[in-house]
């Protein structure tokens, strides 16, 4: 079989992230009001299943460099969307509200493994002057899943288990094409590689890492109430129809494609302007929402705010901590990940309490000052390049 392009390669790498991040972890909040009816499942329940999924995202992608490179690259992405597959099923047919919990904690395993294997399948395959903008591409390939959701929503607005069905039945061809496409065996075949089966990194490097991560956990908490109380804020508090929570998700995939330039953005701005920038953009669509979640076309312009402010962040993450271990590709993106998911743990649960304490405003208001407060703390960055001068 021929070797992959590197647009082949952005391409089949899109559909999988699409698969995993899009449709097995973010598209839960679009559906969450219809499931709380039919389960009955309080704000602050639905807050601690929302975390579920970022929690087995943490264990999923600490094992995943290793697991990388005991199976290979393929093995792992075909396991990786066979678990999307089987949560969303999961979720499909649960009865309960504890089967349903199972059902996430499984596409969040999907989600953590697919990242690594990626960034490690992009090292091999692309040439290094293109790397950074295919594995931006490959990240936003989040927004193609999420925009997935807008149809099923329009068709499926209270047949949420439908929706699910149809999302797994479109996971399992994801399984196939990193079959039949990614490449095999378990040994990194590249000269840049040292022989050693664990990837090396410098004190300088980690030292870079650590600080991107630390912003990304940060990040991670802000974003936590968006993702998953958004369609119900606009419901709730704003008293807007189901069927037009699909228009928002569709604004976040729309304005999640921005992410794809995340690597000509550090390039041009710097990793510090960078950061910042996304996260006022973050904080601008999660205010915008607090204070008019009934106005209609607001809350698109919220949802596109925020998908463009969240995939050019997790693109920039993603792109970096590669550029920062650039001998280790499948190690360096785990750390802003991984703290980004745990953010992601926290902040779910926190914004269900809040809600349940003051509603959705305050909560979204609060939350938003955050954001800005994270984007004040981006100067940690401008002493991260002596990290990695190469900045391909």
């Amino acid at each position: 079989m021929r070797p992959l392009t590197p647009l082949g390669m952005a391409t089949l790498g899109s559909g999988l992230i699409a698969i995993t991040y899009g449709l097995a972890r973010f598209v839960f909040g679009l559906f969450l009001p219809a499931i709380r009816e039919e389960l009955v499942i309080s704000p602050s329940m639905a807050g601690v299943i929302g975390a579920l999924p970022f929690l087995s995202f943490v264990v999923a992608i600490l094992a995943a460099p290793r697991l990388t490179r005991h199976l290979g690259v393929r093995a792992t992405a075909v396991t990786a969307a066979g678990l999307a597959t089987t949560g969303l099923l999961t979720i499909a047919y649960a009865p309960v509200p504890l089967i349903l919990a199972a059902g996430v904690l499984t596409c969040g395993i999907s989600t953590g493994l697919s990242s690594p294997v990626m960034a490690e399948t992009v090292h091999r395959v692309v040439p290094p002057a293109l790397r950074g903008r295919v594995n931006a591409t490959i990240n936003a390939g989040t927004s193609l899943g999420i925009a997935l959701a807008m149809p099923a929503v329009l068709v499926w607005a209270d047949a949420w288990r439908s929706a699910y069905i149809g999302f797994a039945a479109l996971a399992a061809p994801g399984a196939l094409a990193a079959l039949l496409y990614l490449p095999r065996g378990n040994r990194l075949a590249t000269a840049s590689r040292s022989r050693s089966e664990v990837p090396q990194a410098s004190r300088t490097q980690w030292r870079g890492v650590i600080r991107l991560s630390g912003l990304a956990g940060l990040m991670g908490c802000v974003s936590a109430a968006y993702w998953v109380f958004a369609p119900d804020a606009v419901i709730t508090a704003g008293g807007l129809l189901p069927r037009q929570t699909a228009w928002m998700w569709l604004a976040v995939g729309i304005g999640g494609l921005t992410g794809a330039g995340a690597g000509d953005l550090i390039s041009r701005l710097g990793p510090a302007l960078s950061h910042a920038a996304g996260l006022m953009v973050m904080a601008a669509a999660i205010a915008l929402l607090a204070v008019a979640p009934g106005h209609f076309p607001l809350a698109l312009a919220s949802a596109a705010l925020f998908g463009a402010g969240y995939m050019t962040l997790t693109g920039f993450y993603l792109v970096r901590s590669i550029q920062i271990m650039v001998d280790a590709p499948s190690l360096g993106p785990v750390w802003p990940l991984l703290a980004t998911s745990v953010g992601q743990v926290a902040g779910s649960p926190l914004a269900g309490w809040l809600i349940g304490k003051g509603g959705h405003g305050t909560t979204f208001l609060l939350f938003a000052g955050l954001g800005l407060a994270v984007a004040l703390l981006s100067g940690w960055l401008r002493e991260d390049r002596e990290a990695s001068p190469r900045l391909t």
